[in-house]
């Protein structure tokens, strides 16, 4: 099995353990994780001066000359599968999807097939250079089964590397579209007496909590203020509909990222989502507020009215800065269309 070595020397006043110089000094181009080097520690796969080292907390001095092999990546364990997707771009580091609804990212025991992972491997094949030493694709950030939209996935260590220091540094730009109950104003004294949620100029409602996995439902995640982790959505209202409006479209964006946050925020501020099952509920709307169609659209929506629809980072080996637009699904511009009076097919 091929393999390469990386080599360099320890800078001054390095820290106490081995682990934590070498995650210090090792070269960015390496794009060695501090998961990877630990595993490549145990592995018996870091000299120093010479020498195999494999505990993660032996000392290491100044000027150490440090030489760790890297062996070729390895075939994954998930098997590849002739799944369409929809690329809208693709470089030998990294691929953008359009994910449709219903499509899981990543193989779960209730989802052990039938994912986006699945669908990549089958179609990067061999341009999947490895990832933490795997032949796999880099997940570094999801998006829920059913939410549609943009996500960014790693083909190679490099970029798996630098996607995730952006996404971790809350650096990576996101927008989301939504369909939620009522229409969040800056003049609802309701939204005023709500703990977390803010207004700013331009009417943008601004959600600031705490967020961790629910007590007792472990599939849900609830809002604290002590605890968890911290997480802030702005949200701004695009159009609303009804009369008086009901409904509203809008445009969220996440300063932070965490599991289901958008939901979970907007629930929290009483504007649930549109067929959202977790969070959002089945809400009556005032029976003359829409017409009819609307109304049932409205109820029988079948998932989260959820769409990521613009990506933004820089590259993580050009330096280049890409951006990304996802037009709304068809099953959103349906809906909408009937929120509007309008005809409900999208080709019309």
């Amino acid at each position: 099995m091929d393999s390469r070595s990386v080599e360099f020397e320890i800078a001054a006043n390095p820290p106490p353990r081995l682990d934590k110089a070498l995650s210090r000094d090792v070269p960015d181009a390496a794009a060695l994780s501090r998961t990877r080097l630990a595993r490549l520690i145990a592995d018996g796969a870091v000299r120093v001066d010479g020498v195999v080292v494999s505990d993660p907390k032996a000392k290491v001095e100044e000027g150490a000359q440090i030489a760790i092999t890297v062996e070729a990546a390895e075939d994954s364990h998930i098997g590849p599968e002739a799944i369409p997707i929809e690329v809208i771009f693709e470089d030998a580091d990294l691929i953008v999807i359009n994910k449709p609804a219903g499509m899981v990212v990543h193989p779960a025991p209730g989802s052990p097939a039938g994912t986006l992972v699945n669908a990549l491997l089958h179609h990067c094949g061999d341009d999947l250079s490895g990832v933490g030493g795997v032949k796999r694709p880099g997940i570094v950030h999801r998006i829920d089964k059913d939410t549609s939209g943009l996500l960014v996935v790693a083909k190679s260590d490099a970029a798996h590397h630098g996607l995730a220091a952006q996404f971790e540094a809350h650096s990576a730009e996101r927008h989301y579209k939504a369909l939620c109950y009522g229409v969040p104003e800056a003049g609802d004294p309701r939204l005023r007496g709500i703990k977390g949620v803010s207004f700013e100029l331009g009417n943008i409602m601004k959600i600031t909590t705490q967020l961790a996995r629910h007590k007792t439902d472990r599939q849900k995640q609830a809002v604290l203020f002590q605890g968890g982790r911290h997480a802030v959505t702005r949200v701004r209202v695009e159009e609303g509909f009804g009369t008086p409006p009901v409904v509203a479209l809008v445009d969220c964006w996440l300063e932070t990222g965490r599991t289901h946050q958008i939901r979970v925020h907007m629930a929290h501020a009483g504007h649930g989502l549109i067929g959202d099952p977790t969070y959002g509920g089945r809400r009556k709307l005032a029976q003359k507020a829409l017409p009819e169609a609307a109304q049932e659209a409205v109820r029988d929506f079948p998932r989260q009215a959820l769409h990521a629809a613009v990506l933004g980072f820089d590259h993580p080996v050009t330096g280049e800065h890409l951006s990304f637009e996802a037009p709304l699904p068809d099953d959103m511009v349906r809906l909408i269309a009937l929120l509007r009076g309008e005809a409900a097919d999208p080709a019309e």
